[in-house]
């Protein structure tokens, strides 16, 4: 059982005081990491002993952390934050209700989930903090050195969302940007697999033609660099279309490191068609075509 089940789960188990106080602590995290029960039943108004009676029900469901000792306080985690996120979907209309996972990896979970309208949606929940911080922060330079992993997973989810919509009006190949709340994303559902998974593709030159287009129109239309773009967040769909994902890296053409971030996502995506599938570019020919210096590229 995935822990996106897990968690939905134990979302039916929560009731309305259940979802205030754990409101309650995402609010006062911002000032501190671990809340004290007095903190809590002061914005509550509610006895102490109903609140040390949510809180127990809420530890136990393995929705958040509490501190030992002289100082006691309460904390959300990641199952905590899950809930908050699903809740807001649910009540928004996003969401009706969730089903298999799509991916999960290093900084995010994917799940397949159902809108009221019967539309099969995605949901991505950024997760960051799964590899260490020094890897991350190198990785993604927006991060913030003294925030928690939750907020820095709510920043994440927020570039992401707008850069989507960016991308998607520009009429890039992206999941559709529909809903985003906190760390999670939901957007237009992703069929087929990722780029490294496939061995085989009956015309690999058309399909990095595409690939190359579309950089070519975030960059020339939407005026944005994906970031971090390599075979790892193509996506090979059932009718052999590609769908690019993972945008919270993405930089607009004036950033600072703009040209080099370019030819590295250009790089990678050439790299991995001439290993895989045996198929040759020169990384300043596409480069060329994607900034519009060129209006075709051959192969």
């Amino acid at each position: 059982m995935s822990s996106a089940d897990l968690v939905v789960q134990i979302f039916r188990k929560l009731s309305v005081e259940d979802f205030r106080i754990l409101n309650i602590i995402e609010a006062a995290m911002c000032k501190r990491e671990f809340v004290p029960r007095e903190q809590i039943q002061k914005y509550a108004k509610v006895p102490i002993d109903r609140v040390d009676f949510v809180l127990n029900k809420l530890n136990k469901l393995g929705l958040i952390y509490h501190s030992k000792g002289a100082y006691v306080g309460h904390t959300l985690n990641y199952a905590g934050y899950d809930c908050l996120a699903i809740n807001a979907f649910v009540k928004s209309g996003a969401v009706l209700s969730f089903g298999q996972t799509i991916g999960v990896g290093k900084e995010a979970d994917v799940y397949a989930a159902l809108s009221p309208a019967g539309e099969t949606v995605a949901v991505k929940f950024h997760r960051l903090g799964r590899v260490s911080f020094r890897q991350t922060r190198r990785k993604r330079g927006y991060i913030r050195e003294h925030s928690s992993w939750l907020f820095q997973s709510h920043l994440a989810a927020e570039r992401e969302f707008k850069a989507l919509q960016l991308v998607y009006k520009n009429k890039v190949s992206v999941p559709e940007p529909l809903s985003y709340n906190r760390h999670a994303i939901v957007m237009g559902i992703i069929e087929g697999g990722e780029l490294s998974k496939w061995r085989k593709i009956a015309n690999p030159q058309r399909v990095l033609k595409e690939i190359l287009r579309n950089i070519r129109k975030a960059y020339l239309k939407a005026h944005v660099i994906h970031g971090d773009l390599s075979e790892y967040n193509i996506i090979l769909q059932p009718d052999m279309h590609v769908l690019i994902i993972d945008w919270p890296q993405c930089v607009p053409m004036d950033h600072l490191n703009a040209v080099e971030l370019l030819q590295r996502d250009i790089q990678n995506v050439l790299t991995s068609f001439n290993r895989r599938f045996n198929v040759e570019a020169e990384v300043q020919l596409a480069y060329d075509y994607v900034t519009g210096k060129t209006r075709n590229i051959t192969f």
